[in-house]
C-alpha cells in the first residue's frame, strides 16, 4: 500500500489547522483550492462550492462533538450519583447492555427517514428528535432532581438517569457518520486523504475545549445545564449541515441526486426490499472473509473497552462522591484523550505509517493493552490514576490508530463491502461488543456477587488476550 499520498498532504494539512487556529480563512485559500481544484465558480472566500460546503460539515461535525462532550462526563455523573442515579456495580454494565437495542432502533428509524425525505431531511430529523429528547431530559432532572416523588419505591429522577444515559451512548454515532457520508459523497478519494486528517483533528480540538471547560459550566448551569447545552449545540449544528446541503444543492452535487439516480437503474422491488439485509450480509461476509476477520476484532476490542469503562466508573463514583467535582474531573480526563489523540493525528501516525506495515501496527495495539492490564491486575485496590490511564491508553489508541487501520481496510473492498459491510461492522460488531460483555458481567454478578476491581482487571487481561 502507499502512502506516498499521506506523506505529500503534510504542508497542506498544517496549514490548514494553522489557518483554522488563527482565523486566518482568507489565507487558507489557496490551500483549498490546492486540495479541490476550482472547476466550480468561487464563492466564499475565493473557495469552490465543494470546499465550502466540505467546511460547513467539518463545522457542524466539530459543534455536534461540542455538544457530546459536554453530555458524556454530565451524564455519567447523574449516573453514578448516589442521589440521581444508580451506586450498585451492576447497573453500569446492566445500562450498556440496552445500548445495542436502542442503537438499533435509532438506525431503524433513521433509514424510514433517509427513505421518505432523503439524506438531508433524515439529518435533520435524527438531530432535532435527538436534541428534543436531551432537551426533555433536562427539563426532567431540573424538575426532580429536589423532589421526593417516588415509584414502586423508586425516585422518579432516577426513570430518567438510565434512559437518558443509554441514550447519550446510542445516538452519537448514528448522526456522526450522517457527517462523514457527505463528506465522503463530495470528495473523491485523493481529496479525502487530505481533508479527513484535518476534520478529524478540528473534532478532537473542540472536544478537548470542551471537556476543558465542563467544570465552569457546571458549575454555573448545573448538570442539567450541561445537557440544555449540549441540545443547544446540536441545533447549531444543524444549521450548518443544512447550509452544506444548501450549498450542494445550489451546485448539483447533492448526495441525493446520487440516490436517486442508483434507485432509478432497478426495479422498484429491488428499492423497497429492506428484509433482506441481514441475509445480504450474511453473504456479502462469506464472499469476503476480511469482514468477517473484521467484525470478531471490533467484538474483541469492544468487549475490552466496556470492562476498562466498568472499572473506571466504579473507582471514579467511590474515589469523587460529589456529582459535580466528578462531572468536572471526567470532562478534563476526556479533554486529555482528544488532545493527545490529535497529536498522534497530526504528528506521530503519519510519519510512523511511512516505515510500518498497518498489520504490524494492529498486532502492537492489543500487546501493549495486555501489559498495561496485567500490571492493573496485580493490585488489589488501583487506584483512579492507575485505572485511568488504562482507559486514557485505550481510548487513545482506539481514536487514533484503530479507527485508522480500520478505514485502511476498506480501501481496497468492494462497493458493496464498503457500505454495507461497513454499516454491519459499525452497528453490529460495535454495539454487541459492549452490550455483550456488559450482559456477560451482568449475568456473572447476579451469579457470584459484585466483582472487585481486581477481578475486573483480571477479566480486562483476558479480553486484552482474545483481542
Amino acid at each position: 500500500m502507499k502512502f506516498s499520498t499521506i506523506e505529500s498532504s503534510l504542508p497542506d494539512i498544517k496549514n490548514v489547522v494553522q489557518c483554522l487556529r488563527c482565523g486566518a480563512i482568507t489565507k487558507s485559500a489557496a490551500v483549498v483550492s490546492s486540495v479541490i481544484p476550482q472547476t466550480e465558480d468561487a464563492g466564499m472566500f475565493g473557495l469552490p462550492p465543494k470546499a465550502q460546503s466540505i467546511i460547513f460539515m467539518a463545522v457542524a461535525m466539530s459543534l455536534h462533538y461540542f455538544g457530546y462532550s459536554l453530555a458524556r462526563p454530565s451524564t455519567i455523573a447523574i449516573f453514578t450519583s448516589s442521589k440521581t442515579g444508580y451506586t450498585s456495580t451492576a447497573a453500569f454494565p446492566l445500562a450498556m447492555a440496552f445500548v445495542s437495542p436502542v442503537s438499533l432502533l435509532l438506525l431503524i428509524s433513521y433509514t424510514k427517514a433517509l427513505d421518505n425525505y432523503g439524506p438531508r431531511g433524515a439529518l435533520a430529523a435524527s438531530t432535532l428528535g435527538s436534541a428534543s429528547i436531551l432537551f426533555m431530559a433536562a427539563m426532567s432532572i431540573l424538575m426532580l432532581q429536589n423532589s421526593d416523588i417516588s415509584f414502586l419505591g423508586i425516585p422518579l429522577i432516577k426513570y430518567v438517569a438510565g434512559p437518558l444515559f443509554v441514550f447519550r451512548e446510542s445516538y452519537v454515532q448514528l448522526i456522526t457518520s450522517q457527517y462523514w457520508s457527505f463528506m465522503s459523497s463530495v470528495l473523491n478519494p485523493e481529496q479525502s486523504s487530505r481533508w479527513f486528517a484535518p476534520i478529524s483533528g478540528l473534532t478532537s480540538i473542540t472536544s478537548a475545549v470542551a471537556g476543558m471547560n465542563v467544570s465552569l459550566i457546571v458549575s454555573k448551569l448545573g448538570l442539567a445545564g450541561a445537557i440544555f447545552g449540549t441540545g443547544f449545540m446540536m441545533v447549531l449544528s444543524l444549521i450548518a449541515a443544512s447550509r452544506a446541503y444548501a450549498i450542494s444543492d445550489k451546485f448539483g452535487f447533492n448526495p441525493s441526486h446520487e440516490e436517486s439516480g442508483e434507485k432509478s437503474k432497478v426495479s422498484k422491488s429491488q428499492v423497497t426490499q429492506h428484509d433482506g439485509l441481514l441475509t445480504k450480509a450474511s453473504k456479502l461476509f462469506r464472499r469476503v472473509p476480511t469482514l468477517w476477520a473484521l467484525f470478531l476484532e471490533v467484538l474483541a476490542s469492544q468487549g475490552l473497552a466496556a470492562l476498562l469503562n466498568v472499572i473506571f466508573v466504579a473507582k471514579l463514583s467511590s474515589a469523587i462522591p460529589n456529582d459535580q467535582d466528578r462531572a468536572g474531573w471526567m470532562g478534563k480526563f476526556f479533554a486529555l484523550i482528544n488532545v493527545i489523540t490529535m497529536v498522534l493525528q497530526f504528528g506521530l501516525l503519519p510519519n510512523l505509517m511511512q516505515v510500518l506495515e498497518p498489520k504490524f501496527l494492529w498486532r502492537v495495539l492489543p500487546i501493549i493493552m495486555i501489559g498495561i492490564t496485567a500490571t492493573q491486575s496485580m493490585k488489589f485496590d488501583p487506584s483512579l490514576s492507575v485505572v485511568a490511564a488504562s482507559l486514557l491508553t485505550m481510548k487513545t489508541l482506539e481514536y487514533s490508530a484503530r479507527r485508522m487501520l480500520d478505514e485502511m481496510v476498506y480501501v481496497p473492498l468492494d462497493f458493496e463491502s464498503r457500505y454495507v459491510g461497513k454499516e454491519v461492522v459499525g452497528v453490529l460488531a460495535y454495539r454487541l461488543g459492549k452490550s455483550g460483555m456488559s450482559l456477560s458481567l451482568s449475568a456473572l454478578t447476579a451469579l457470584f456477587g459484585n466483582f472487585g476491581l481486581q477481578e475486573l482487571s483480571l477479566l480486562a487481561t483476558g479480553a486484552s488476550v482474545l483481542w
